[in-house]
This record gives structure tokens, sequence and C-alpha cells, in this order.
């Protein structure tokens, strides 16, 4: 069993459907309102729980209603909680998103998530330590981003760096993760260049190997010598949300069988995330991605 440390965000969606978005001051009927475990920490957690890894959590809830409902979810999902620290006085992180006309619109508080340190990533040094992949991605501060990725360095572990959202970073930050799994346009923010610019280009560029994700059309990804490609899964989208979580956490998963076999269980996994509705209800199990791979 492998054992995946994620260091991100936990947040709770609060999803509304509209059969159109409001105008300035104007107040419209909705048609559904749900609330949705979320946040890119947690999503990874998530899907690297569900692929049969032992996983650990870093980041932050608030001593809210939200923060309790969000850490039984994990827990039931068997992460393990010991660093997901609860903030007094402080609100859960939540993103309010309103869906309409094919569209969404959203709004993220951080809250708790901005309230991730770096002393708090020292202090899960033990978990870290055991863990044989790291992943972290960029909504919780840049500094615990940082903090992450040299300390997985001193550790002699890899750490995933997932750059979203993304924003330019030094070079010397991204030199210290063993992957960076942007998109085309991440990559091109990331390296402050043209996004027009040819993604194999870009790839040879990075500080530190690239395995880009491109939809669809499956992934790239580049180690030291040319770019090759892991082509796309063929199925039935019904919601994309989640697939880049659920990506980057079987990367995480599947990465001690080597780069090849541990990308295309990542596009794999990300294609059956696709089949069903929501980021953490589409995430499949080990048993559903090892069914799925042969007839593929």
């Amino acid at each position: 069993m492998a054992r995946v440390a994620v260091v991100g965000s936990i947040n709770m969606d609060l999803v509304t459907l509209a059969s159109r978005f409001a105008g300035p001051g104007e107040p419209i009927l909705g048609e559904r309102f749900l609330t949705v475990h979320g946040g890119k920490g947690a999503n990874q957690a998530v899907a690297a729980a569900r692929l049969g890894a032992e996983v650990a959590l870093i980041g932050a809830v608030g001593d809210d209603a939200f923060g309790a409902e969000l850490r039984e979810g994990l827990s039931r999902e068997n992460v393990d909680l010991a660093h997901v620290v609860r903030i007094a006085e402080c609100g859960s992180g939540t993103a309010s998103i309103t869906v309409a006309e094919g569209e969404n619109h959203i709004i993220v508080v951080p809250a708790a998530n901005a309230r991730v340190t770096p002393a708090q990533i020292e202090r899960a040094q033990s978990t870290l330590a055991s863990a044989d992949a790291i992943l972290v991605q960029m909504e919780i501060p840049l500094e615990s981003v940082e903090a992450t990725l040299r300390l997985g360095q001193r550790l002699g572990k890899p750490v995933i760096l997932n750059p979203a959202p993304t924003q330019k970073l030094p070079v010397e930050w991204l030199k210290l993760a063993r992957y960076l799994t942007p998109n085309q346009h991440e990559l091109a923010i990331l390296l402050g260049a043209d996004a027009d610019e040819d993604f194999q280009s870009l790839m040879q560029r990075a500080p530190a190997p690239v395995v880009l994700t491109r939809g669809g059309d499956g992934a790239w990804y580049r180690d030291g010598g040319d770019a090759a490609h892991q082509a796309g899964f063929k199925v039935d989208a019904v919601d994309t949300t989640g697939a880049g979580d659920t990506f980057n956490a079987a990367l995480a998963v599947f990465l001690h069988e080597g780069l090849p076999a541990a990308v295309r269980k990542a596009c794999a996994a990300a294609a059956l995330s696709v089949t069903r509705l929501g980021a953490q209800g589409g995430m499949p199990t080990r048993a559903e991605l090892e069914a799925f791979l042969p007839s593929a």
C-alpha cells in the first residue's frame, strides 16, 4: 500500500443552480442549492484513499459547523487527520458557486486555509518522512507551499506540485519539485511565457520534470528525455469537476511503479472520474480502476 501525504486546502462548496445569473441588486429564484465537500487538498486526499493508498492530510478547517462536517467526511474516507488543525474563531474555507446558462461564477473565501503555516508543515515532518509521495497545490499560502517543497527535498521524498490556481513562482522553488503537473495554460504562467507557445517547448524549458495534462488528449510527460504521450481514455463525460485532482492523486499513488505506468493509471482514473457527478462523487475506487484498465 502506497503512503501519500497531501498538503492543501479543505473547502465547503456552496452550490446554487439557477436558470440565469442575477443582475446587480436583482433577487431571483434559484432552482437548487447543495453543499459539496471540496478543496483541492481534500479532493486529492479522498481520491488517493479510494485508490488504495494510506493517506495523511495536512491542512486546516475552522471551528464552525462546516469544519466539523468536513472532518467527518474525510474521516469516513479513511484519511488521517492528525495534522488537520481546527482554527479557533475562524471559519472554514468556502467556495460559493452559482451555475447558470452553462457557466459558473465562483467566489472563494480561503478562511482557515490561509492559516496553514510553514510551522505546521514542520510539525508534520514525521508524516511526510514516512510518505512515498507528497502532493501540494496552491490554495494555501505560498510560503507553506515553499516549506513543503523544501522539507520534501530535505527528506529525500518526491514532491508533486500541482500549480493550481497558478501564478508565476521562483525558478528556485520549481527546481525543488520532483514533478510539476500543470496544464498548458498553467505551465505558461509558471514560466512567465506566452500562452500560445508550443507546449512541448514549454516542457523543455521547465526547471523540473513536467507531467502536462491535456484533458481528453491524455497527458504528456518528460523526465530528462524527450516528451512522451499517454493517450486519453474514451468515456461518456458527465461532469469534469475534480478530474485534475483525481489525476494528481493517482499519479502519487502509483508513482512507485514508474512514471509511464503512473501516468497511464492517472489518465484512466481521471477518465473514470468524469463519468459521474461531483468532484469527490466521481472519484473511482481501486477496484473500479483495475476493472476498467483491461477493457479500456
